[in-house]
């Protein structure tokens, strides 16, 4: 009797100790899992944490690249380039660490706001700059616009002393007024057929003109047959950058007031009927114009 007790006693510790065993196993193993997670997060938010520093770096890095365009003090643009080479070592750097290094990753994440920093002083001082520069550019803008508008003042000027100039000058200009052309035969009486003309007689009025100038006129005589030719082409006169066969040159005293003149162009040829064309020109202007037609 009492040997079954001690083996069903003996049974029962057995299986308090197998139990015991297998909780320990089994609460062993679920803190092992527990740790392997706590592990694998920590990993991940190593990993996470790296790659936000190295975003930053790079991002650093770029803002250093837009600074330096913008930058005319080589000293200043020397020494952002020398922040600029050190951030993009310390980038390199952290690439080459390990997630699980926290020892390397704490030292570069120091050394981030150091960077940090130094940047924020450059930002400051090129932004003082810019400022100061765009002072410096609004006031050579002022200063460029108050140029440009004395000069377009300077130009109105000259144009409208260019403009009084020519209209001083048009209201000086000749005028020939009353022009006739009449063809004459050797008696000295109009030439009823063209076989009979020996002259050309041309008779104008120079007009009364208080602003031009007074003094000698050279004026010019110039006929022109149907066929576009000379009529007795005695010599050349300068015109709008050409020369211009003349009939006849008269030499007129003026004086400003009306002045009548006659001039003459012998006929040594056999003439054709048709449209004769005549123009009167002085002062390197054509003055006045008129035609007659003359039948056979």
């Amino acid at each position: 009797m009492k040997k079954n007790i001690w083996i069903v006693l003996g049974t029962v510790v057995a299986l308090l100790l197998l139990g015991g065993a297998g909780y320990y196993i089994y609460s062993l193993s679920s803190q092992l899992t527990e740790q392997k997670e706590d592990n694998a997060k920590f990993r991940k938010l190593a990993e996470m944490d790296k790659k936000e520093m190295e975003n930053e770096y790079a991002q650093f890095a770029m803002q250093y690249d837009e600074m330096k365009r913008t930058v005319k003090n080589d000293s200043l643009l020397q020494r952002i380039e020398q922040e600029q080479n050190r951030a993009n070592a310390l980038l390199a750097e952290l690439k080459r660490v390990k997630n699980d290094d926290a020892a390397e990753i704490a030292r570069l994440k120091k050394e981030l706001a150091t960077v940090r920093e130094v940047l924020r002083s450059y930002i400051i001082q090129v932004d003082s700059l810019n400022r100061l520069n765009q002072t410096l550019r609004d006031e050579n803008a002022m200063v460029k616009q108050q140029y440009t508008t004395a000069t377009t003042q300077i130009n109105t000027l000259t144009e409208e002393k260019q403009t009084l100039t020519k209209t001083v000058a048009i209201a000086a200009q000749l005028d020939a007024t009353g022009l006739s052309l009449q063809p004459q035969n050797k008696k000295g009486k109009m030439a009823k057929k063209t076989k009979d003309i020996t002259k050309m007689v041309a008779s104008f009025r120079i007009s009364r003109n208080v602003t031009a100038k007074t003094g000698e006129r050279r004026v010019y005589l110039r006929v022109l047959k149907p066929t576009n030719e000379v009529l007795n082409q005695s010599g050349t006169f300068s015109y709008e950058g050409t020369n211009l066969g003349y009939s006849a040159v008269k030499t007129v005293e003026y004086n400003g007031e009306e002045t009548p003149v006659t001039m003459y162009v012998n006929v040594s040829e056999m003439l054709t009927a048709g449209t004769y064309r005549m123009f009167v020109f002085a002062d390197g202007q054509m003055i006045g114009s008129t035609s007659v037609t003359m039948a056979k």
